[in-house]
C-alpha cells in the first residue's frame, strides 16, 4: 500500500482571485507562482496554495487548514485590520468563509532541511512539545 508523506498544496475557493490576492497580500508577503483562468498559485516557502474562483457558499464550519507562519500575532492583527472574524486564539475566516489557522514552525511536527530553512529565512528550532511528538513517532532525537 502507498504512503502519503505530506501535502503538496491546498486549494481555496474564493469569489474573486483578484480580491483574494489583495486580501492575502494584506496579511502576507506573497510570491505569485502563476495564474490561469479563474486560478492563482502562491508560493509558501517550498510549497504552494491555489486560489480558485467558485460560486459563493456558506462559511466552513469544521473544514480548515493550518498555515505555518513566522509571526502568528502579526497575521491575526492584519486579519483584524482587514475586518475578518478572528477566533480561537489562532484562527480567522477569510472573506469567502475559509477557516484558516496560523501556527509557528516551532510548534508543528514537520521539519525542513537546513537549506530550505535558510532559503525561506526561518529558524529551525522546535518547541519541546513538537520534539516530543516527533520522538513518539520515532522521527526525532
Amino acid at each position: 500500500m502507498a504512503r502519503a508523506y505530506g501535502i503538496n498544496h491546498v486549494a481555496l475557493e474564493v469569489g474573486s482571485v483578484d480580491d483574494a490576492l489583495a486580501f492575502y497580500g494584506a496579511l502576507f508577503e506573497l510570491t505569485l507562482r502563476g495564474r490561469g483562468p479563474g486560478m492563482a498559485f502562491l508560493d509558501l516557502g517550498d510549497q504552494f496554495i491555489a486560489l480558485a474562483e467558485a460560486p459563493a457558499h456558506g462559511p466552513d464550519l469544521h473544514r480548515h487548514f493550518g498555515l505555518v507562519v513566522d509571526d502568528v500575532a502579526a497575521v491575526l492583527a492584519a486579519a483584524r485590520e482587514q475586518g475578518v472574524e478572528v477566533f480561537g486564539g489562532n484562527s480567522f475566516r477569510d472573506p469567502w468563509g475559509n477557516h484558516v489557522q496560523v501556527v509557528a514552525y516551532r510548534d508543528v511536527q514537520f521539519t525542513k532541511t537546513e537549506e530550505v530553512l535558510r532559503g525561506i529565512g526561518i529558524d529551525g528550532a522546535k518547541s519541546e512539545r513538537a520534539l516530543a511528538e516527533l520522538r513518539a513517532k520515532g522521527l526525532g532525537a
